[in-house]
């Protein structure tokens, strides 16, 4: 495959006796629910944009090797910059079935355009759901070692996300032999007062229960990490340097304490989720241990619904509330810490599977920067997070990642606090600053993330990461590649965010930079993978 960057004299990459098919950037569609990056009937709308590909008359995608363009060696950056490693979120869904490369033109076309920017790498989203879908211990790596090979060939670093949870936006879900489990079992799963479940995600209560098949989540869960250190040991330390473990919903180590969403634009404090049946045992026994055991028969009774304001119920009520009662304290430290244990259990057996292979592990915790100026701070405390006036759930979730050896990622690295509602409390500005804090006192790495796509975020981020000579931020990824991300208005932004993190890019002329309304864009075909565990597996088009 031959990329020409139009109006650049960064030429034609791999060339040779080739059909030229012209195309152009287009606004995204909906094919039932997969994002199309590219629509054929929408090529006129684009005329703006002038990304050429260049394809093999047999349609066979050849790999592009990083030795086959020129590779700018960073200058040496002054001061916090010269720490700050950029890397792009590739699609969620660029592998959906562990056999083909969705959008694979697309991502090939978008890794050389990143690279041009000097990005260093992209991130991976790897679904336990998908690679381990049919049974205990059968995984199938082939879609993702394609994926890790194109990234090498492109000259780029890979940092992959290990995901033990599910995302019904993109209809991942556990492995359907977990979900046939859950189904006669439901209390592997978190639940509400209410008593619903949620099943993207297991409970934490039973890390250490045999109720997968007689093995413990936690041995699954390492079962599918030292087969993913096997099965992509080459690329370990050169091509792949980092590995975030995925700890809760979404990937973060939290409850998924607010998964009920509402037209309200004021955010609520969420729910509770202690009601399955492992968690209230365990609830039950810290009662007891404490000489209280009525405390231990349910959790808080006059807490709010998940869209409720922290003053809809006493329990979160500013003046009078139960969070600052000695019961308040006994169930929110208790909740907190069982949070606590179970990241300490899944850093610690990431940190003993990843140990000697030059790859830093990383874990992800989340910004609940609403109500963050009341006292009670209820969205944090559902979510796990004891941080009432006076406490600092943070102090003690750094020193875990410390312990572990983790790094700790942090979303939301595009907010600022003016484009919060004022009713909602909301400041992620001072609990970024809070979070950051935290973990310098420890000396844990912190990496960023942004909530979404979009140019108005980029000076927030730029001046997150930065920061100042003593707290600069180690890595930002931001999510992610897709059409909104290459589209010329946003592209043309982040490639001027881009050049401010390389200092090498300035220092360019202009004609080595890559035009700002270069964008790459989407075949819509997928391309299928040899079911294989060579990382070599063929890719051919459809």
């Amino acid at each position: 495959m031959e990329l020409s960057v139009i109006g650049t004299s960064q030429g034609t990459f791999c060339g040779g006796g080739e059909l030229v098919r012209e195309l152009r950037f287009c606004v995204p569609k909906r094919n039932g629910d997969a994002l199309n990056f590219f629509d054929r009937n929408s090529r006129r709308r684009c005329r703006n944009s002038r990304l050429q590909l260049t394809l093999t008359a047999s349609g066979q995608s050849e790999p592009v090797r990083s030795d086959s363009f020129p590779v700018h060696e960073p200058a040496k950056r002054p001061n916090s910059i010269d720490r700050v490693r950029l890397f792009v979120g590739l699609p969620l869904d660029v592998v959906s079935d562990c056999h083909s490369v969705n959008h694979a033109r697309a991502i090939t076309a978008g890794l050389k355009a990143l690279k041009l920017l000097g990005v260093e790498g992209v991130e991976l989203p790897v679904w336990w759901g998908l690679v381990e879908k049919e049974g205990m211990g059968e995984y199938e790596w082939s879609g993702y070692l394609a994926v890790a090979e194109m990234v090498q060939n492109a000259g780029l670093k890979l940092h992959v996300s290990l995901c033990f949870h599910g995302d019904r936006q993109h209809k991942v879900s556990l492995p359907r032999w977990v979900s046939k489990i859950g189904g006669l079992n439901p209390s592997i799963f978190y639940t509400d007062r209410s008593g619903k479940a949620y099943e993207d995600c297991l409970s934490l209560a039973v890390d250490d229960l045999p109720v997968l098949d007689g093995k413990t989540p936690l041995q699954v869960y390492k079962g599918f990490c030292e087969s993913f250190r096997s099965s992509f040991a080459h690329f370990l330390g050169s091509t792949i340097t980092g590995v975030t473990i995925g700890l809760g919903p979404d990937g973060e180590l939290r409850y998924p304490s607010h998964h009920q969403h509402s037209n309200n634009s004021i955010p609520g404090v969420g729910e509770f989720q202690c009601y399955d049946e492992n968690m209230m045992n365990h609830l039950k026994q810290h009662a007891a241990s404490l000489g209280n055991p009525l405390w231990g028969l349910a959790g808080p009774h006059d807490a709010p619904t998940y869209n409720q304001s922290p003053d809809s119920n006493p329990f979160f009520n500013e003046h009078s509330g139960s969070w600052k009662t000695p019961y308040g304290e006994f169930f929110l430290s208790w909740y907190s810490s069982q949070l606590l244990s179970h990241g300490d259990r899944l850093l610690s057996m990431a940190s003993d599977v990843y140990t000697n292979t030059g790859v830093a592990t990383h874990g992800r915790v989340p910004l609940m920067h609403s109500w963050f100026k009341t006292r009670s701070r209820a969205l944090e405390n559902t979510a796990g997070f004891y941080s009432t006036d006076g406490k600092d759930a943070y102090e003690a979730f750094a020193q875990m990642f410390a312990r572990n050896s983790s790094g700790m990622i942090v979303p939301g690295m595009d907010l600022s606090d003016d484009q919060q509602p004022e009713q909602t409390m909301s400041s992620p500005e001072m609990l970024l600053k809070q979070i950051r804090a935290a973990c310098k006192r420890h000396g844990v790495g912190v990496s960023g993330m942004n909530s979404r796509v979009g140019s108005n975020g980029l000076d927030r981020i730029r001046k997150n990461v930065t920061g100042d000579e003593n707290n600069v931020v180690d890595l930002f990824t931001y999510q992610r590649m897709g059409a909104e991300f290459f589209s010329p208005e946003h592209f043309s932004s982040f490639t001027q965010f881009a050049r401010g993190l390389n200092q090498h890019f300035a220092e360019l002329h202009s004609d080595d930079l890559l035009a700002e309304e270069t964008v790459p864009v989407e075949a819509e075909e997928s391309v299928p993978v040899e079911a294989s565990s060579s990382p070599s597996a063929e890719m051919q088009t459809a």
